[in-house]
């Protein structure tokens, strides 16, 4: 089994993901600012400097504007293009005037979205496409005919999905040619119920996880990459306020401070250490555009966490004993 499965496809990606939702600005239709494009080169570059070479986007992100400040980057050292690994995702629309807000995985779609990502990029191709939520009306058999036109034209060369179950891959493979080899999902130490889930067969409490049974290791059996969003948890463990939290949230902050001094690094890098140590070789997508969080989180790529430090965070972030 490879360590890191992605790696399989595309040799060069990083371990670590930088993801760029923070990039351009606000939620709006304002254009971006000098402000913002300064923002991007700082953020992109300290990532590049810390190792990071694969950059996460998606359509929807700042209404396109993140991808138009991270195009800047590529525009100013053309050569970068090679080296990076650069996916976005496509299938959420917004609301307007006739219609409400809705995932949209129709062939039409998919191919104008990736359209407009490559023109916002600055770029002809996109190393992976992801399939940003599953679509309730998508019809498999038109998402391979849209996937082939992306993948023979150069534009898309090769496919993911994220928010999606084992059961909606296996659907999609079913009619797909290209495999599906990435599914970017909500992962973290405070999020731990895709772990619960192998940890509480035959329990009451396994109907409660939320994660779909099983996902973990079918893609760890198809080499699907897992890649986990939200895997910070927005601070919760690495130094926002958390009076008002349970205690099982204050313990866990706790151990992971006193685990960042043994260690010798970052809480961030501890918290990403705690998911890169699962053997599904997670891969955590980070969103932080501060400089000096990047370079915190991507000292988790130097440690090597022991298997009793993983379960004392583990069993921490649970609030509760292992059965």
């Amino acid at each position: 089994m490879n360590r890191f499965p992605l790696q399989i496809h595309t040799p060069k990606a990083s371990r670590l993901i930088y993801g760029c939702m923070g990039l351009g600005g606000e939620w709006n239709s304002n254009p971006i600012t000098d402000q913002d494009y300064t923002l991007a080169h700082k953020a992109v570059n300290t990532a590049l400097e810390c190792g990071i070479n694969f950059f996460d986007h998606a359509d929807i992100y700042t209404m396109g504007k993140a991808e138009q400040a991270f195009s800047t980057v590529l525009k100013a050292e053309p050569k970068l293009r090679k080296d990076l690994i650069i996916q976005s995702k496509c299938g959420i629309r917004f609301a307007d005037e006739k219609s409400p807000a809705r995932y949209d995985l129709s062939p039409q779609w998919i191919e104008f979205s990736v359209d407009g990502i490559l023109e916002r990029l600055g770029t002809e191709y996109l190393d992976i496409l992801l399939l940003h939520r599953p679509d309730p009306l998508m019809e498999p058999d038109l998402i391979a005919e849209a996937f082939t036109r992306l993948y023979d034209s150069g534009k898309v060369r090769h496919f993911g999905v994220s928010n999606m179950n084992q059961h909606q891959i296996t659907y999609l493979h079913s009619c797909i040619e290209q495999p599906l080899i990435t599914n970017q999902l909500p992962l973290s130490l405070g999020r731990c119920d895709f772990v619960d889930d192998g940890v509480l067969v035959a329990m009451n409490e396994s109907a409660d996880t939320g994660f779909t049974p099983g996902m973990v290791d079918y893609c760890r059996k198809h080499n699907v990459q897992l890649q986990a969003w939200g895997c910070l948890d927005q601070g919760l463990f690495t130094g926002k306020d958390i009076s008002h939290q349970p205690e099982s949230v204050k313990a866990t902050a706790r151990l992971v401070a006193e685990m960042a001094e043994t260690y010798q690094t970052s809480r961030e890098a501890i918290v990403l250490a705690w998911l890169m140590r699962h053997p599904a070789s997670i891969q955590p997508v980070i969103g932080t555009t501060h400089e000096d969080r990047i370079r915190g989180c991507s000292q988790a790529m130097a440690i090597n966490m022991s298997r009793e430090d993983w379960y004392k965070l583990y069993i921490a972030s649970r609030g509760q004993p292992l059965p």
